[in-house]
């Protein structure tokens, strides 16, 4: 029984064994953790989903294999025990490779045993997929498989697919083959000038100068990729407004000061402005329907409940985890989900179901005491809402005099493509009103 490499979401393309729990020969049982496999966004356990005993392991810890690789495999009770790969090379070959290796020792087996040698369909997470099933999202006439991503930028750059070259997992084509296909197209610059300059160009500025150099981790690659993807390929426009503060931060400590207390004293929740918002765009995307979308490349996609990602950092980058129907959630529902979600994901814990999907999301760097920024989208997402801090500011009364009010700065992003300027005006001023009376959102 061949141990593979599980998908844990449609971008992950690799992972990296992190720990094994098992060693050659040790025994298992169906829902034994084997190894620990860390991803640009989470760790998980796998478990196996069969008897036997660990014959062979192919990937040692620490090392990186492609979604569809054999890292292990688990024989009977006697299967003799191979020594664990010393490093990954040739071993971590996707399955399809390693299975047509061994086809022509297959070619004389009666028909009924090679139904049998055929590829196990297994994957705990019900992600990875043999290789006669179509493993991507799309699959070409010719067989070609593309991913979504890079079958939009494939159209955007008016490129050719069946002569792009995939570096995926069994061939498919991901995004970077084809940014690699339109940068060396004639007539364009070089790829490592279209990015910007070199590293060879870059150090040689710095001779002078002491430097640590500080490689790039699997997370901080898949942050610039998807960024710079973002801000190339997305027409994206700005729209801030201020809100007033007031009413709601005093909502707030009355909620907050009600809050039981357990036996040592401390209140069992607090509501921070943040469950606040989540909960007051979610609202708003039910008030203006049509920015409750995503762009899909050839139509939108537009929702009826309200999924809003929570930009959360983390060491080494940032996750955007999704309350999911936040609009029929209490504060309190938020407030604990998203401490849940928050907590999990500076531990790399989250599901993939848990950071995908959404229409929009928050981003709040308001506890920093910035005053006000602009967030770039998290593809495929038409709008995304900054954040800034509460602060007193003066404004001029009817009579003229000046006061002192409670105001924050709030930017939204939005994708042209799907939100032109009066619906990412209407989703503000909806925004604006809930956050101004927020006794609506206890409803």
């Amino acid at each position: 029984m061949e141990v593979l490499m599980p998908q844990l979401g449609e971008t992950v393309a690799e992972g990296k064994i992190k720990t094994w729990f098992k060693t050659v020969g040790d025994k298992v049982a169906p829902g034994d953790n084997l190894f620990e496999i860390e991803t640009d966004k989470v760790t998980m356990e796998v478990p196996a989903i069969s008897a036997g005993v660990i014959s062979e392991i192919r990937v040692p810890e620490g090392e990186i294999a492609p979604v569809g690789a054999i890292v292990a495999v688990i024989g009977g009770d006697g299967a003799a025990a191979r020594p664990i790969a010393a490093s990954s090379g040739a071993a971590v070959a996707p399955a399809k490779t390693q299975q047509a290796k061994a086809q022509p020792a297959k070619a004389a087996a009666p028909a009924t045993e090679t139904k049998k040698a055929g590829p196990v369909k297994l994957d705990p997470y019900n992600e990875v997929r043999s290789p006669e099933r179509n493993f991507g999202p799309a699959q070409l006439a010719n067989g070609i498989i593309v991913t979504p991503l890079a079958r939009r930028l494939a159209g955007e750059g008016n490129v050719d697919l069946t002569r792009v070259r995939g570096s995926g997992p069994r061939g498919r084509i991901v995004a970077s083959d084809v940014v690699t296909a339109v940068q060396s197209a004639p007539g364009r610059a070089p790829a490592a000038m279209a990015g910007g300059p070199s590293l060879a160009q870059v150090k040689s500025l710095y001779k002078s100068v002491s430097y640590e150099e500080v490689p790039l981790d699997g997370m901080r690659k898949v942050i610039a990729a998807r960024l710079q993807e973002a801000s190339q390929s997305i027409p994206a426009f700005y729209l801030s407004i201020d809100v007033r503060m007031d009413r709601l931060l005093a909502l707030r400590e009355e909620i907050n000061a009600s809050a039981p207390q357990d036996k040592d004293g401390n209140s069992t929740f607090r509501l921070s402005v943040n469950d606040f918002i989540v909960k007051g765009l979610a609202l708003g995307l039910q008030r203006v329907p049509d920015a409750n979308a995503v762009w899909a490349e050839d139509c939108i996609l537009r929702f009826k409940q309200s999924d809003v990602g929570v930009a959360v950092a983390v060491d080494g980058g940032l996750l955007t985890p999704v309350v999911r129907q936040a609009d029929t959630k209490s504060l309190l529902a938020i407030s604990n989900e998203l401490k849940d979600l928050a907590a999990r994901a500076r531990l790399r814990k989250l599901k993939p179901e848990e950071y995908q999907g959404g229409a929009s999301a928050v981003s709040n760097l308001g506890m920093y005491g910035i005053r006000e920024f602009t967030a770039i989208i998290n593809p495929p997402h038409a709008t995304i809402l900054a954040v800034g801090a509460s602060e007193r500011r003066p404004i001029e009364t009817e009579n003229g005099g000046v006061k002192f009010v409670t105001e924050m700065s709030v930017t939204l992003t939005c994708d042209h493509r799907v939100v032109d300027g009066a619906l990412g005006a209407e989703l503000l001023a909806a925004l604006k009103t809930l956050i101004e009376a927020p006794s609506a959102m206890l409803i």
